[in-house]
C-alpha cells in the first residue's frame, strides 16, 4: 500500500451507496439509482439527480437500478455508477487510484462476488476487496467480532435481508434471502392496488412505509393520505390508508424475514444460541427502522432484538473500520479473486 493510495470503502446497496473515506467519514449517501438515455445511451444522472426522476421520466429517459437483490443486475450501469461515486468521493485532483473495500450481501456466488470486483477496477479502483455485509454490519454495529462468542446480526436493506452469526471474526451460521425493503414497498402498492384500485409509484408506496407501516398491530392506528391514479377512471384521487391495514398487507413479507432469522437460529451451534439468548440479536440497514420489527422478532422468535444506532450506516462504518486496522481484520474479510 503506497503512502498515497487512498482508500474508500464502499456500501453498494440495492436501495443506496455509501462511501467511507478513513479520516473524513461518511462522504457521501445516494440512492443506487442512474438515469440513461435509450437514444444514445448516456449516461445523464447518478444518486439523488436521478431518484428525482424515478417514474418521472419522458420515454427516452429511464432511470434504472442498475443492484437487483443486493446483486449486479446491470453490469455497465453499476460500473458507471462507482466510477462516479469514486470520483466524487476522491474529488477532481485525485490521479492515484483508490483501494476500494465493497460489501457483498453473505448469500453472493463466487460469479457475482467477481463481477463487484471487475467493475470497481474497471471504474478505477487499484484494488478491490469484497466482504460480506454482515461482518461489515457488525463491525459497525460495534460488536466485538473477534471474541469467541456468538453475536446474531440481522442486516435487512433494500434487496436483501442477511442473517448472520458471528463467532472468533468468521460467520458461523447464515443465510441472505431475497425479501427486503423493495419488496415490502411492492407489496403496499399491490395492497392499494387491490384494495382501493388506485395506481401508485415505488416512491410513494416507501413513504407509506416509512410514515404508517409497522410490523405489528397498533391500537392507536397512525393514518395518511396518499394520491395515486385510479385504475378505472384514469384521474388522480386521494385515499387514505391506516396502519393496520398496512401491517397486514407486508405480513407475507415479514414471515419471510423472521423465517430467514429462524432459519439461522436453528443451525447455530448450541454454546452459541445460549450467547445469543444472552446478547439479544443485532438488527442493522435501513429497513430494520420499520416500527415495532425488534418486537415482531421477539414474539416469534423468544430472543430480544434491538436496531443498532444509526443502522443505515453500520455497514459502511463498517468498511471504514476494517480499512482502518486492514491488518487486524485481514483473515476475517478479506477475499480478492
Amino acid at each position: 500500500m503506497g503512502f498515497f493510495t487512498k482508500k474508500l470503502g464502499i456500501d453498494l446497496g440495492t436501495a443506496n451507496t455509501l462511501v467511507y473515506v478513513p479520516g473524513k467519514g461518511v462522504v457521501l449517501n445516494e440512492p443506487s439509482v442512474v438515469a440513461v438515455s435509450q437514444q444514445d445511451n448516456k449516461i445523464l444522472a447518478v444518486g439523488l439527480e436521478a431518484k428525482e426522476m424515478v417514474g418521472k421520466t419522458p420515454e427516452d429517459i429511464v432511470a434504472y437500478r442498475p443492484m437487483k437483490d443486493g446483486v449486479i443486475a446491470d453490469y455497465r450501469v453499476t460500473q458507471a455508477m462507482l466510477r462516479y461515486y469514486m470520483g466524487k468521493a476522491l474529488g477532481k485532483w485525485n490521479i492515484f487510484k483508490p483501494d476500494v473495500m465493497i460489501s457483498v450481501p453473505a448469500g453472493v456466488t463466487s460469479t457475482e462476488r467477481r463481477a463487484v470486483i471487475e467493475a470497481a477496477i474497471k471504474a478505477g479502483a487499484r484494488n478491490a476487496f469484497v466482504v460480506k455485509e454482515p461482518i461489515l454490519a457488525a463491525i459497525g454495529a460495534g460488536i466485538p467480532i473477534h471474541e469467541a462468542r456468538g453475536q446474531m446480526i440481522v442486516d435487512i436493506g433494500g434487496g436483501t435481508t442477511d442473517v448472520a452469526v458471528i463467532s472468533l471474526g468468521g460467520i458461523v451460521a447464515c443465510t441472505s434471502v431475497k425479501c427486503a425493503g423493495n419488496r415490502i414497498d411492492h407489496a403496499i402498492a399491490d395492497y392499494v392496488k387491490k384494495t382501493f384500485n388506485l395506481a401508485i409509484g415505488d416512491k410513494t408506496a416507501e413513504d407509506i412505509k416509512v410514515q404508517v407501516g409497522s410490523a405489528i398491530p397498533l391500537e392507536e392506528e397512525l393514518t395518511m393520505s396518499i394520491r395515486g391514479r385510479d385504475f378505472i377512471t384514469g384521474l388522480p384521487r386521494t385515499v387514505e390508508v391506516k396502519t393496520n391495514e398496512i401491517t397486514k398487507a407486508i405480513g407475507k413479507e415479514l414471515r419471510e424475514m423472521i423465517k430467514a432469522i429462524k432459519d439461522v437460529l436453528q443451525e447455530t451451534p448450541p454454546e452459541l444460541s445460549a450467547d445469543i439468548i444472552d446478547h439479544g440479536i443485532i438488527m442493522t440497514g435501513g429497513s430494520s427502522q420499520l416500527r415495532n420489527l425488534p418486537e415482531l422478532v421477539l414474539r416469534r422468535t423468544g430472543v430480544k432484538a434491538r436496531m443498532a444506532d444509526n443502522p443505515l450506516y453500520c455497514v459502511v462504518n463498517g468498511t471504514g473500520i476494517a480499512l482502518k486496522h486492514l491488518d487486524t481484520y485481514k483473515k476475517s474479510i478479506i477475499s480478492k479473486r
